[in-house]
């Protein structure tokens, strides 16, 4: 864990022992001398606070809350600050609300760097402490600074972290059909094929997710625009270097068209085409238990969703693959991650944002299971699959060609508005050119 002398830039941080049973007369207050009681030797430098209270806001719900709360456990018994977190399916439109009316929280985990720099563009977000950027530059690539840096100015550390497009199947569904995981999207086009003929529908899909609905449908096209494009046009394309419904731009959204708006291929388990929109993301693949469907797109961070006494393993339960490219062994992948802005620099906060940018957090957090990071300082091993450590692989491989989420990195209007509204008039029935030029004409 890098955690510097003078861990906040506007007031130090004493280098104090945990909470807990100190050596006989001393301190327990911060500026004490206390030993580290046991087991509290990693968080000795945060200091110690009596009745400190730091509140988190973000979107992480259900059992991922349940697993972040569990991942600051010891970092609260050992510092004695409490940490509480409030989830909501509605972040992206309430922290404006909460931010204009006074009322934000200290911390903010925001899931779109697009998000976070209209926020941030308001004043209220602080600036983050040095102790902050110390292990950001120590343990975060230039890129994933950059994603937290507005207009030059570093706010918000990488938290989690995620690999999109993987597809998630049964093994022994599979196996039984003899169906064999495809290396081309060409290859894909005729694998769904060729499920469709059979008792299986091919995919399940689901758009829903409360205020944020639309957004599983702008990681399809992302997907399919890096693949079938490259990275060049997908940079210029979230950048706005070319207009949003480009031909390169309504040959991807097409080819994702030609996969989830056909009703010979979609909603194994659910319904017709016209449930994508309303059937909740996270419910989504579940048919796929079931033998209902075979695939369902969705990011690494979805084997959190899959439920208690699921084995996720290539001999188990349910696998994946990550979406191919145009040609065999394309290593261009997508993804995400979430980033934490400050309200407050009050010294207890400081030493909660500091904990999530470290090294010993994301250990701490990824051993629980259902998550990754793109933290250098991540072993690993400590994934909770062979499928989440081959994601972490992905991640620090130099020869992949990352890109994150598109829609996370344009403007919030468009990203969090028409991009995400577009979708859900897409697959209801609306046509690729007009939907694209209705958020073209969006663009701020």
């Amino acid at each position: 864990m890098a955690l510097p002398l003078g861990i906040v830039g506007v007031a130090a941080l004493a280098l104090t022992g945990c909470v807990g049973d100190a050596e006989p007369g001393a301190s327990e207050e911060p500026g004490g001398t206390a030993a580290p009681a046991e087991g509290c030797e990693d968080y000795a430098d945060y200091g110690t606070f009596e009745g400190a209270e730091v509140n988190i806001y973000g979107t992480i719900l259900d059992e991922e809350a349940n697993r972040l709360n569990e991942s600051w456990a010891d970092f609260s018994e050992c510092t004695g600050i409490e940490v509480v977190y409030e989830g909501s399916a509605e972040f992206e439109a309430q922290i404006n609300v909460r931010v204009q009316g006074g009322n934000p929280p200290d911390l903010a985990i925001f899931p779109q760097p697009g998000l976070l720099a209209s926020v941030a563009g308001t004043g209220s977000v602080l600036p983050a402490p040095e102790s902050v950027v110390a292990n950001a530059q120590e343990f975060w690539t230039e890129d994933w600074q950059n994603y937290g840096t507005v207009d030059g100015t570093f706010y918000a550390a990488p938290l989690m972290a995620s690999v999109k497009g993987f597809v998630w199947y049964s093994p022994s569904v599979w196996e039984e059909n003899g169906w064999e995981v495809p290396t081309t999207l060409d290859e894909l086009d005729e694998l769904t094929a060729t499920i469709a003929e059979s008792e299986v529908t091919p995919w399940c899909v689901g758009f829903g997710s409360g205020e944020a609905t639309g957004w599983p449908g702008t990681d399809w096209v992302e997907d399919y625009v890096l693949r079938t494009a490259g990275p060049d046009v997908y940079d210029q394309w979230i950048t706005h270097e070319i207009p949003f419904d480009s031909p390169e731009i309504v040959e991807a959204m097409d080819r994702v068209g030609d996969l989830i708006k056909n009703p010979d291929y979609v909603n194994g388990g659910i319904g017709d085409v016209s449930t994508i929109a309303t059937t909740d993301f996270g419910e989504a693949g579940l048919p796929v238990l079931d033998g209902e469907c075979a695939m369902h797109h969705q990011a690494s961070f979805y084997e959190g969703f899959w439920g208690e006494g699921v084995t996720v393993a290539e001999d188990g339960d349910v696998w994946g693959f990550i979406l191919p490219g145009t040609e065999a062994d394309a290593a261009a992948v997508t993804g995400g991650g979430e980033f934490v802005g400050a309200f407050s620099d009050a010294e207890e906060v400081v030493a909660v944002q500091t904990y999530l940018s470290s090294d010993l957090w994301a250990n701490n957090r990824v051993s629980l299971g259902g998550v990754i990071s793109a933290n250098s300082g991540l072993d690993p091993a400590n994934a909770g699959s062979d499928l989440l450590q081959s994601a972490v692989e992905t991640l620090q491989d130099p020869n992949t060609t990352f890109r994150f989420d598109g829609s996370d990195l344009m403007p919030g209007a468009v990203g969090s508005g028409t991009f995400w509204t577009g979708m859900v008039d897409w697959v209801s029935g609306a046509d690729t050119e007009s939907v694209l030029a209705q958020i073209e004409s969006s663009w701020p």
